[in-house]
Formats: C-alpha cells, sequence, structure tokens
C-alpha cells in the first residue's frame, strides 16, 4: 500500500467530501476561497498534510473553518521550497531594540519618588530622638553615696551585722530556729557568707524538752513565744520544738539607709520547702506595727525545684508590703516574679538589686533594665490601696499616712538590710496539696508532720545555704533627697 512522507496511507475522499469544497477552519490564512492553504493540491487530494505540512492535524474526517469572506484571504500564499513544500514562517516580532521614548527626557516629578520616603525616615528619626531625648532629660540623676561594700574577707563585722537568734517562726509559721552559732551562719573557705539551714537535734524533737533564749540571754526578740519553745510527747499532743535550724541576719545596727540602692550577690539554694529571703524592714514602726510602717521584699524564692507548682528556684519574687493592719496588707498590687531563662537561681551567683527614691522603687536582678517590680509614687499609697472604711469587726480604719504629705508613706524612712534562709512555714508560700507538700498550714500538727515527712525532703537538700559573695549598700546623697 502506498504511504505519505510520515508512512501512513493515503485516505481516498469519499464522494461526499470531492464533490464540494470543504470549509476553511477560521484564523487560517489561504489565497482563495475554494482551496485550504494546507492542502495538497499536486495529488488532487484533500487530505491535510500529505506529505507537505507536518503541523496540521492528521485526522482527515476533521472539516476546516476559515475567517474567509467570499472576497478571499487577506493572506498571501506562503512562498514554496524546492520540491513543492512550503517554508514555516513565524509570526514574531523580530528581535531588535524596543524603544522607549520616555527615557530620553526626565520627568521632574520623578525625584519625589525618592525624595518623600526618605524625608518621612529622616523625620521619624527626628521624632525618636527627640522623645528620647525629652524621657532622659526628665530623668533625675541621683548621686549616691557609699554605706556599705562588704566582701567578707574579713569575716562577718559585728558592729554592722547581727544574727537574729529566735524560735518563734517570725510572724509566718516558719519550722526553723535561727542560731548564733558557726553552724548556720559562717564565712566559708572560698571567703563567702553562708546561711545553711540543717536538721534540729532529734533528742529535743521527739522528747519532753524546752528550748529557752531567754535563759541563756541570746534571744534577740522581746516576745516570749518567739524566745521559748517545747515539745511535748504526751498523748495527742503534737507540739514539738523548731525541727530544723537555720540563720538569719540584718545591719540594723551600722548599715540604713532612706533611698538609695542595695545590691546583693548570691547564689540560691536547693531542698525542698527551703525559702530563702533579700529585704529591708524600718528601724522605727513610724505608722504603727507591721505592715503600717512598711516592708520591701527584694528578692523571695523557693529551694524546690523548677516543676514545683508555684515556681522553684527559678523564680525570683518582689514586693512591698503595706496597709493598714495584716488582714488589709496590700502587698498583692505591687508583688511581681522574673523566670531565670534556661537556668536557675541556685546554679551560679546572680544580683538581686533595688533602686528606691521618694518618686519610685524597683527591684531588678543582674541589670537594672531587667526589672522585677516597678513602683512609681505617683498618688498616695493609701488612695492606691483601696482600702475598706472598717475591719471585719468593725474598727475604723484611719488613713495613716496623709499626716506627711508624700504619696510614698510609709516608703519615706530609714530601712535596715535582712538575710535569711527560712524552711517550710504556714503564711502561705507554699500552698497547700500541691507538689507534695507534706503539712497543712492550719493544722496544728504542721510542724510534727513536716519533721515525720523528713525521709521524703531531707535528701533532696543537696545545696542547702544561701550564698553571699558581695553586699553593696549606697544612700541617695543629692544634697536634697526629696527629689
Amino acid at each position: 500500500m502506498e504511504q505519505n512522507d510520515y508512512g501512513r496511507p493515503p485516505v481516498v475522499p469519499s464522494a461526499a467530501t470531492s464533490s464540494a469544497p470543504t470549509p476553511l477552519r477560521p484564523g487560517t490564512p489561504n489565497t482563495d476561497a475554494s482551496r485550504n492553504l494546507y492542502d495538497n493540491t499536486d495529488s488532487g487530494s484533500n487530505v491535510p498534510g500529505t506529505g507537505t505540512n507536518p503541523f496540521v492535524s492528521p485526522d482527515a474526517s476533521r472539516p476546516a473553518s476559515s475567517f474567509e469572506s467570499s472576497s478571499g484571504s487577506p493572506y498571501e500564499e506562503p512562498a514554496e521550497a524546492p520540491g513543492g513544500q512550503r517554508y514555516f514562517h513565524s509570526r514574531l516580532v523580530k528581535k531588535g531594540e524596543i524603544e522607549k521614548p520616555w527615557l530620553n527626557k526626565a520627568d521632574p516629578k520623578e525625584k519625589w519618588v525618592t525624595i518623600l520616603p526618605l524625608l518621612g525616615i529622616l523625620l521619624g528619626l527626628c521624632i525618636s530622638g527627640f522623645l528620647v531625648w525629652d524621657g532622659m532629660r526628665s530623668v533625675v540623676k541621683h548621686k549616691y553615696c557609699p554605706v556599705l561594700d562588704e566582701d567578707f574577707s574579713s569575716g562577718l563585722d559585728p558592729s554592722i551585722w547581727t544574727k537574729e537568734v529566735q524560735v518563734g517562726g517570725f510572724g509566718n509559721g516558719e519550722f526553723e530556729q535561727t542560731t548564733g552559732g558557726d553552724e548556720n551562719v559562717f564565712i566559708g573557705d572560698n571567703g563567702h557568707l553562708m546561711i545553711k539551714a540543717t536538721l534540729q537535734d532529734a533528742n529535743l524533737v521527739e522528747k519532753n524538752n524546752v528550748i529557752n533564749l531567754l535563759k541563756d540571754g541570746t534571744c534577740t526578740s522581746k516576745d516570749y513565744y518567739s524566745c521559748v519553745a517545747a515539745t511535748n510527747t504526751t498523748a495527742g499532743n503534737s507540739t514539738i520544738v523548731p525541727p530544723t535550724l537555720s540563720g538569719r541576719i540584718n545591719t540594723k545596727k551600722g548599715a540604713t539607709i532612706k533611698y538609695g540602692r542595695v545590691e546583693v550577690t548570691a547564689k540560691l539554694p536547693v531542698g525542698d520547702w527551703l525559702w530563702p529571703a533579700i529585704w529591708m524592714l524600718p528601724v522605727k514602726d513610724t505608722y504603727g506595727p507591721w505592715p503600717s510602717s512598711g516592708e520591701i521584699d527584694i528578692m523571695e524564692s523557693r529551694g524546690n525545684n523548677h516543676t514545683y507548682a508555684q515556681g522553684g528556684n527559678n523564680i525570683a519574687s518582689s514586693a512591698l508590703h503595706w496597709g493598714p493592719d495584716p488582714a488589709n496588707d496590700a502587698w498583692w498590687k505591687t508583688n511581681n516574679k522574673r523566670k531565670s531563662l534556661h537556668t536557675t537561681y541556685s546554679a551560679g551567683f546572680n544580683t538581686f538589686g533595688l533602686e528606691w527614691s521618694q518618686k519610685y522603687l524597683f527591684t531588678y536582678v543582674n541589670s537594672r533594665l531587667l526589672q522585677v517590680t516597678y513602683t512609681n509614687f505617683n498618688k498616695p499609697m493609701w488612695k492606691r490601696g483601696g482600702f475598706p472604711d472598717s475591719t471585719s469587726n468593725g474598727t475604723r480604719l484611719v488613713d495613716i499616712w496623709s499626716q506627711t504629705g508624700r504619696d510614698n508613706t510609709p516608703f519615706d524612712q530609714e530601712f535596715y538590710l535582712i538575710l535569711n534562709l527560712a524552711v517550710g512555714g504556714t503564711n502561705g508560700w507554699f500552698e497547700d496539696g500541691r507538689s507534695g507538700k507534706p503539712w497543712l498550714d492550719h493544722s496544728p500538727n504542721a510542724k510534727k508532720d513536716f519533721w515525720e515527712a523528713r525521709d521524703t525532703w531531707y535528701p533532696t537538700w543537696t545545696q542547702p545555704q544561701l550564698e553571699v559573695s558581695r553586699v553593696l549598700i549606697t544612700q541617695q546623697c543629692d544634697g536634697n533627697e526629696e527629689l
């Protein structure tokens, strides 16, 4: 069988297809209205692409169409190559230089496309610079004079530091007896101050005994119950002496300030239910007993690890305590905490600081930029507290601070520094029913329950000391401390 140029047998048109010309496909150029441009006229057949055009469809039965009118095609027939085949002609625009007349003359408005954004950036920088300058101009730059710079290289100076010796729990129901001996407060081999917690003598806890600090004259409190404790083993009685020993020291005797800075560089302890604190109390109860005269907590933490529900030794808390009575202590309005990043405050030394003036008070960790809590004294503390008109028993509450005319009262008097390591307590610092706490705050057996659970918590005391490398106290001395 005869084949065409592409290996296909020729298609013979039927009578129906040969009797009349096939209409042209729309858009197909041709030389006249009766002949398809791609037909093989030499063969006398209308079979498309028989050796002439490889780009047409091989489907012989598909009808063609055309945009042609009766007047004929506007296109010319392509020239034929030798052998009767037509050349392929592309309608693409020939490659050449594209004219861009708008580039011959610059538009004068075009420069503003660049100038306006630059002016906006410059204006923004000027405004930002002014705001920074104005903010810095409004900040009072205080002058500070040294009060205490202690690195303990010469030991614990008794003219500055006082070891507090008590058994009463310091108003928090704490489970330690603070001692004056070298076992709990001492200078370590590395020259650092150590405040260490240890276990009480088991015989004093489990047998009938009395600890009477008044008898030997060592008690540093005037309160009887802060100086005397006893164990009573009578059936049904759960009274025991403090089950642990620890330390607490202060600078009331030799280093106090009214406005200034305090920085304590310390490494916190590791051990369940340990409670380290760096804080301040007023030298005199000028406005009444606690918390009427104020309290400044620079740092408080817990020796429990980071999994402890309230936050362990990875958290440092700061607070101010102030109010007309203990039931109306507004500490929760001036309280905050800071979490250590990817470590704990027990893993190394950190500086816990305070900056205090008549206008503001803030605490920080390592840098004044890393603030824990900030209080702006821009309105009277009594108004800030929103205290009720009377107590629960009907006693009228009176604004005890308005007499001074200062917004920062009671934080407008001399304060001294306290460093201590407490153990346990019944004031809520360790919440009931969380993280395996082995006692209940309101239980009369709290201390005994804690002691009897010592096999669970004492093994965690792998670093049971508050270690202090430096204490720096400076006094604001501008010549006008009311700034």
